[in-house]
């Protein structure tokens, strides 16, 4: 057969393989759609009678029916899309044994696998075997499937000592096959075309601290998200009960990651940008807003631990009013205690307990104080006396203006006032920093955006104040409206829990079992206090590249991560080769980074596209008409997305200006291929085509300075074009 007749011979007995698995899989689906349709049942035939306490069971019943099926039920839904993706020739002693690699397990009736879960052991010559190691395996295919049609096929012959008669090869590789698809908006998995020392960091054990490490475009984060669906499979119990946190830089790259994990046949891993992740406590907080760089600084460093605490004891109202004293009358006698008592009792009791957790013993401590200064000779019962004194107006207003249940919100906005700033970060800030402080709230209304680094403030606060007392009058619902046809549901375990009353919040920090962080080098000191309280107890794997970092202190971020691994085992695992960038593209900004952070660690770029990267300058006049004509020049040249990477103080005015010029000169599908992010947004990100707009602003704007550039110069697949605006920056390596 010739070459077309061969491919087309392969592509039918690979369809043929595909079709069995589909029916099989059709067969499961329907399995548990039943299985569904049971428990719905049972639901609808006892909901009238499930109070009668006989009965109860019958509501636990259906909920583990639903609950079960409606798992196994997205599982199937999921996997659909390139279910099998792999198959493997192995030289076995008798005879020549095939596996298939997919995102799930199937088998068949018999219980024979038809496709091998790609985190199965028995799955791991597909990533690790190499023609020096070829691990048994002849021959390892690559199948390319849109749904259920195979389109294309990749071979790696890894044993050529052995008879290949009946093995033909085809294709130029995988890997290399891989790289040249142009990208979309949504990160794809790389099921399909782990490397040997990707799937080495995927793989690793749990316990302790994993940490992987890497220059642009290693695949860190891929590699993180198939590590968190590996260690679902392979400690389903212990992962799945204490659940997974993978943490993001951002809602951009958070979007742009979110299909990954279910595509691998996991959804249950909890997805949060750094800004989200104290929605727990916070009820649903959601923050995306940047402070600039000098205040984002302040507010990361580990000295407004200091500053919040000495916040929390701060008197509330004027700062600049005298200092609250306590006046009572029992019987004509006059007791009293000054500011300097009222300090001592307030230090006492702070000592062993939270703020909203200590005004019970706030006020028993005072009593006593008081009740000391009653006349032995007073005309009252003793033991009324406490009683008299808690009961007087006096007494009660007091304590309510001195020992309020606080709010973490409520607090860290009283550092609007540039007075209470500056008693709170007394010895603590210099004084540009706590104007720096000040000012980045004195915009904010009570409903204003808090920004992403006031999440960790507000975290903290948690933790110093205690829980709040909450109001019991509203309950929840044991029914659920339209409940016999309910498709996502709460269990009744849960409604009956929720009912239970406390007189405060309980500490609603989630825990979880295992915390996954991406772009680690980003995370502020601060933040890193913050996850650690959701991963007391957990596992880690935590991914970054510190020349990628936007904190100007290395080593603090450093120590962070050396304190959070303590005496903890850990292991470290380094990608060495940028899959991501073009060698031509690369090589500038591995001038860039080098030339002002020597140490950084550069991979090795492993393709070539013959595209050099444009250097262009223009005017501030000129700046959109020009980027109009670069952008679409670019989506012309690529098939996949451009990236228009602007610094802050330019990009909403460029995210205005450009699409309705662009609509001008191109359909609405091309238009949707252009994305405006900031450098920050970036991170994680990879487009066809960039544009970097001001590489000199972006370096001024950035916490990180060039190693926020190097960030934006690493984001292309094809090509890279920079515009300098008023002349060439002077961010350019020398010749």
């Amino acid at each position: 057969m010739n070459e077309p007749e061969l491919l087309a011979h392969e592509l039918a007995h690979e369809q043929a393989h595909v079709d069995a698995v589909y029916a099989r899989l059709e067969e499961a689906t329907q399995s548990a759609r039943s299985a569904a349709a049971s428990g719905q049942e049972i639901f609808r035939s006892n909901r009238e009678t499930w109070v009668r306490e006989e009965d109860g069971t019958a509501l636990f019943e259906r909920d583990a029916f639903t609950f079960q099926a409606a798992k196994r039920l997205a599982v199937l839904d999921a996997e659909h899309e390139g279910l099998v993706f792999g198959r493997l020739d192995l030289e076995e002693p008798e005879e020549r044994e095939v596996r298939y690699i997919g995102r799930i397990g199937v088998r068949d009736e018999e219980y024979e696998p038809l496709v091998i879960d790609w985190r199965a052991r028995a799955a791991e010559p597909f990533y690790r075997a190499t023609p020096q190691q070829p691990m048994d395996v002849v021959r390892r295919r690559v199948l390319r499937c849109r749904n259920d049609r195979v389109i294309g096929i990749e071979d790696d012959l890894l044993d050529a000592q052995a008879n290949t008669d009946d093995l033909p090869i085809i294709g130029e590789g995988a890997l290399m096959a891989a790289l040249s698809r142009s990208r979309g908006t949504r990160m794809k998995d790389i099921v399909a075309t782990i490397q040997a020392e990707q799937d080495l960091a995927i793989r690793a054990e749990y316990p302790g601290v994993t940490i992987i490490s890497g220059g642009p475009g290693t695949g860190k984060t891929v590699v993180a998200l198939h590590r968190a669906a590996y260690l679902l499979y392979s400690n389903r119990r212990r992962f799945e009960r204490g659940g997974i946190l993978v943490v993001g830089p951002g809602p951009v790259f958070m979007n742009y990651i979110e299909r990954v994990l279910p595509s691998l046949g996991e959804d249950s891993v909890t997805l949060r940008a750094i800004g989200q992740v104290a929605s727990d406590v916070l009820d649903g907080l959601s923050a995306d807003r940047v402070d600039d760089a000098d205040t984002a600084f302040v507010k990361g460093s580990l000295r407004m631990v200091g500053v919040l605490k000495n916040l929390v004891n701060l008197p509330l109202g004027d700062p600049d009013a005298p200092a609250p004293s306590l006046l009572v009358t029992v019987k004509g006698n006059v007791l009293k205690l000054d500011a300097h008592q009222l300090g001592r009792i307030r230090a006492g009791v702070l000592a062993h307990q939270r703020v909203n957790l200590a005004r019970e013993s706030a006020e028993k401590a005072l009593v006593a104080a008081l009740v000391t200064q009653v006349p032995e000779d007073v005309d009252v019962d003793p033991e009324a006396i406490p009683e008299l004194i808690t009961d007087s107006a006096a007494y009660q207003e007091f304590v309510e203006a001195w020992w309020p249940a606080l709010s973490a919100t409520g607090v860290l906005r009283r550092l609007v006032d540039p007075r209470v700033t500056a008693r709170a970060a007394d010895g603590v800030l210099d004084a540009t920093e706590q104007a720096l402080l000040a000012a980045s709230y004195a915009h904010e209304g009570e409903d204003a955006d808090w920004t992403v680094a006031d999440t960790a403030l507000l975290d903290e606060l948690v933790a110093i104040l205690g829980p709040e007392p909450i109001d019991h009058d509203a309950g929840p619902s044991l029914f659920i409206e339209g409940g016999a046809d309910v498709t996502e549901f709460v269990t009744t375990a849960d409604r009956l829990a929720r009912t239970v009353e406390h007189d405060f919040r309980e500490d609603r920090h989630e825990t979880y079992a295992h915390m996954l962080v991406d772009e680690s080098q980003d995370i502020t000191p601060m933040q890193w206090r913050m996850l650690r309280r959701r991963g007391s107890q957990a596992s880690w794997t935590i991914v970054g590249d510190l020349a990628q970092s936007s904190w100007p202190d290395l080593d603090e971020v450093g120590r962070a991560v050396r304190d959070l691994i303590g005496t903890a085992p850990h292991r470290d695992f380094r990608l060495s080769v940028n899959y991501r960038s073009p060698a031509e593209v690369f090589d500038l900004a591995a001038k860039v980074v080098k030339a002002h952070f020597p140490k950084a660690d550069l991979p090795r770029a492993v393709r070539s596209t013959g595209h050099q990267p444009e250097l262009l300058h223009t005017s501030e006049s000129a700046l959109v008409s020009d980027l109009v004509r670069i952008v679409d020049r670019l989506t012309d040249s690529v098939g996949g997305t451009v990236g228009v990477i602007a610094p802050p103080s330019r990009l909403d005015h460029l995210r205005t200006a450009l699409p309705p010029r662009l609509s001008t000169r191109m359909n609405p599908a091309n238009l949707a291929r252009v994305i405006f992010v900031s450098p920050l947004e970036a991170k994680g990100l990879e487009y066809d085509a960039v544009v970097v707009v001001s590489p000199d602003e972006v370096v001024e704007q950035s916490p990180g300075g060039v190693r926020v550039l190097y960030v934006a110069l690493t984001r292309a697949t094809q090509m890279l074009v920079t515009l300098d605006v008023g002349g060439p920056g002077a961010w350019r390596p020398e010749e």
